[in-house]
This record gives C-alpha cells, structure tokens and sequence, in this order.
C-alpha cells in the first residue's frame, strides 16, 4: 500500500506540474495570437466610431491594457479557486460552459475510445496470429489505409453515404433539428451520435492494431512459445495463454495514449458534424479570441489527457507489480 500510495503521489505531483506548465504556454500563445479581441467580437466600423472612454471601458473588460505576468497571475489565482473566468463570447462561465459542452462529447469520446481499443487489440492479434496469411495482410492494408486518412474527410465520406445517399442516420447536430430539448429522447441523441462516434474510432483504430500486431509476433517467435508448440499445444491456446498476456502492457500503454487523439479528433470531426461539444466550443473560441474559455478548454482537455497516462501508470502496477515498486523506489 505504501508503494501504492508513493507511486500515484509523483504521478500527481507530475501532472500538476505538466498542467501548469501547459496552462502558461496556452496562455503565451494565445496572447501573441494576431488577432484582436475588440475587433473580432466589437467589429472594425463599431470600434471606430466610439470614444476614447469607450475604447478604454472596453479594454478594461476583455483585460488587453493588463501586463501579461498580472493578467497570468492572476487568471492562475482564480484557477486554483475554481474560478476559470467569463466567456467573452457567451457571458457566462466558463466551467459552466465546458460541463455543458463536455457532458455532450463525453459519451462520444469514451464510446469512440472504447470501441478503438477493442477493435484495435483484436485486429492486431489476430494479425499477429495469422502473420503472413490473408487476414494478416488485409489488416495491415486496411490500418496503413486508415492511418493515412484525415479525420474529417473519413467524416465527410462516412456523413454523405450514411446520411445523404441511405438515409439512415441525420446530417449533424446532437438532436433533432426545431426540437425541444425536453422532448428529446436517448434513442434520437444515439441515432445523432453515431456516425461521430464512429468516424473517431475507426481513426483510432490503426495505431493500436499495428502495435499489437508486431508485439504479438515478437511473443509467438519467443522461446517459451516454441517449446510450447513442441509440447503440442494449438495456436489458439498459445494465444490465449500467452499471448494476451504479454500484449496487455502496450496495448494499456496505445489505449490511453490515444485519448489525446481522440479528443484531438473530436475538434474537426464536430465540425463536420455540427455536433455541439467540446471540440466546436474550441474553434468558436479560438475564431473569436474568447480568451478564457480556449484557455480554459486547453487545461481542462490536458487534465483528462494526464489522467488518462496516470491510469496507465497505475494499471501497470497492477499487471506487472513489478513496475509500480520500480517506480517508488525512484
């Protein structure tokens, strides 16, 4: 328990660390971002035609007549509070925001990591099983394929045959288009789910299929396996036996991993969809230099990325003990 304790201890002092650090890299980088606020959410002709009071009232609101290290300090201030600020877009706060459109991408990005993960560990087993056969080279073919493809053209490809030619499911959004959002129920927001979800984890697919696939081979041509095939043993009982659980660390290892290109993801293909989450908070944000509320999507996102490789972490010392005493003792 002790070990326990130590190991998750540094791996949340790490991320606090990391968060911090990502927090005032955003920051920098958004405030040499060319654009202005006043003029983007303002517009030119308005802004020109206003007093220098009015200009000066305005500044003090969005904060550009603040120094950077003041206006830094002290939105970090507030964050440790909780207090991430009000959106200069929506007027309202930010968290407020992000819970909203976060409880919307939510089921999408955990459905869409989930199916990712499953199917890329069995494709890549299999292939790694069957090496050099048909089922071998046909996954392979098909991840390379799918490695090499945007997200949001494999979004618009999946939206004009399923949506536009079929039929079968809507063209965007989470809910029925003049809908109340009382009236709504799951099984429509599934049906407007769907094809997101899915355009996500085929995208994810690839990377965790490939590597699975030559780890599995590695074990197969290890020595252990080979005296088990000269005892007698099939292939499949070799695979089971052996071979998954020797493929269980790095399949953890791509599976969390993949969070960060999962949410990544979700960015275009929300767009492409029209689907109120996360993803289309930050593009609103960003094309309107709503500098709280990108902000605040940047920590928040890299939170849910470092938690996801803390439980990694963690789920090594579980499989392997091993591991989590190496890591304490560090």
């Amino acid at each position: 328990m002790r070990h326990r304790l130590e190991f998750a201890g540094k791996k949340c002092i790490r991320m606090m660390l990391l968060l911090l650090g990502v927090s005032l890299a955003a920051f920098l980088l958004m405030a040499a971002s060319p654009l202005d606020p006043l003029q983007t959410n303002v517009g030119q002709v308005a802004l020109g035609s206003m007093s220098p009071e009015q200009v000066a009232q305005l500044e003090d609101y969005w904060g550009t007549n603040t120094p950077l290290p003041e206006r830094y300090l002290g939105w970090l201030a507030d964050a440790v509070r909780g207090d991430f600020g009000t959106s200069l877009l929506y007027r309202r706060p930010v968290l407020e925001i992000i819970a909203e459109r976060l409880g919307n991408s939510l089921g999408l990005l955990l459905f869409a990591w989930g199916l990712s993960g499953v199917l890329g560990l069995t494709l890549g087993v299999t292939a790694g099983a069957l090496r050099g056969r048909w089922p071998d080279r046909l996954i392979r073919g098909w991840c390379l394929l799918i490695s090499s493809t945007p997200a949001f053209w494999l979004a618009l490809l999946l939206l004009m045959v399923f949506s536009v030619w079929l039929g079968w499911f809507p063209i965007g959004l989470s809910v029925p288009i003049g809908a109340a959002a009382d009236s709504v129920t799951v099984l429509e927001r599934l049906r407007h789910a769907v094809l997101p979800a899915l355009t996500l984890s085929i995208t994810g697919v690839s990377s965790i299929a490939l590597h699975t696939r030559e780890k599995m081979v590695d074990v197969l041509e290890s020595d252990y396996v080979l005296f088990a095939r000269a005892r007698g043993e099939r292939l499949h009982a070799i695979v089971l036996r052996h071979g998954l659980r020797n493929v269980a660390l790095p399949a953890i290892t791509l599976q969390f991993a993949s969070v960060s290109e999962i949410i990544g993801g979700s960015v275009l293909v929300e767009q492409v969809f029209s689907y109120p989450g996360l993803g289309q908070a930050a593009v609103n944000a960003g094309l309107g230099s709503d500098l709280p509320l990108l902000l605040g999507i940047t920590v928040i996102t890299a939170a849910i990325v470092f938690a996801g490789n803390l439980a990694a972490d963690l789920l090594y010392g579980v499989v392997d003990p091993k591991i989590r005493r190496g890591a304490a003792r560090r």
